[in-house]
């Protein structure tokens, strides 16, 4: 067992769960994706090993109530991705209308007026705040540069 999988061994089993090889083979795809993945691709990735999908969604559930994933709803789909390693307090998603991907927005000066927003809202309504989904939607480079060569 890898060093990634022992550290999430270690959080599952301290709050008394079961570390089964499904579970293993679950969150080994969503540390292994460079994407964010729907139930349905994980299944895909690990159905070989006699693993249903019911034994997908309940792995995911418990993954994201331990805070090991983030769950991402886009237009009634869920996506998932890791969530422990990020270690950002911010993290933007961009989704493209036409071709449907998702990808990280990662940008500094975004992450300071991100800290100057949060800090505000927890100081005019007296709350703390932990986490944020940032959804931005539009055409990505690919499709903008698709559509150009259309209209050319």
């Amino acid at each position: 067992m890898d060093n990634n999988l022992i550290y999430f061994k270690k959080i599952i089993e301290s709050k008394g769960y079961k570390f089964t090889i499904q579970k293993q083979k679950v969150l080994k795809t969503l540390i292994e994706s460079s994407i964010h993945l729907t139930a349905e691709e994980i299944y895909k990735n690990v159905k070989n090993y006699s693993i249903g999908l019911a034994t997908v969604y309940r792995s995911l559930k418990m993954f994201s109530e331990l805070n090991i994933i983030k769950e991402i709803n886009i237009n009634g789909v869920n996506y998932y991705e890791m969530k422990i390693f990020s270690g950002k307090p911010l993290h933007i998603h961009f989704k493209c209308v036409k071709c449907n991907s998702i990808m990280d927005i990662d940008n500094k000066s975004l992450d300071i007026e991100y800290l100057r927003l949060n800090n505000k809202v927890e100081k005019e309504n007296n709350l703390i705040v932990s986490d944020a989904n940032i959804m931005l939607i539009g055409l990505c480079t690919k499709c903008r540069e698709d559509e150009n060569a259309k209209t050319n």
